[in-house]
């Protein structure tokens, strides 16, 4: 009998039953490969559906670099003649939060790449979560990117 699923003496459940499997800490080659992929999969999911949802147009009055621009410049132009520290405290962060979006909306994201590796990856992570089609629109990833990963016909 192969000792791996036998009981180990030594180790017990909480209600007093021998527990079965490998050792606590015990984990083959291959599992420990399996376990990667699927986290390198779940990855290139997330990073696609936050580049969906970032792509998504937003609610209000549209962000432009020169509108920020302008906003850094405020900011540093209060920044000059404050003297509360505090008020100084939240201004800086205040300019580096407007910098970091100016920053990424002049750096758009490569969603053809995004998606290429999403079209790759998706159907195994698809299959492992049995997820339905529905599931996926409803986030917005289209049609035809479902369809080209195999997880619609």
């Amino acid at each position: 009998m192969d000792s791996t699923f036998m009981s180990d003496p030594t180790s017990e459940s909480s209600e007093g039953k021998p527990r079965l499997g490998l050792p606590p800490g015990t984990m083959t080659a291959s599992h420990k490969l399996a376990l990667k992929e699927g986290r390198e999969r779940g990855q290139i999911v997330r990073r696609y559906l936050q580049a969906i949802e970032s792509a998504k147009p937003k609610r209000g009055r549209p962000i432009t670099p020169e509108g920020l621009r302008k906003s850094i410049e405020k900011i540093d132009a209060t920044l000059a003649t404050e003297k509360d520290p505090l008020r100084k405290l939240d201004l800086v962060q205040s300019k580096i939060k407007k910098q970091k979006e100016l920053e990424e909306l002049e750096s758009p994201i490569d969603l053809v790449a995004l998606e290429q590796e999403f079209v790759g990856v998706a159907k195994a992570y698809n299959d492992s979560k049995e997820l339905s089609p529905e599931a996926w629109m409803e986030l917005g990833v289209p049609r035809d990117v479902l369809k080209r990963a195999g997880i619609l016909n």
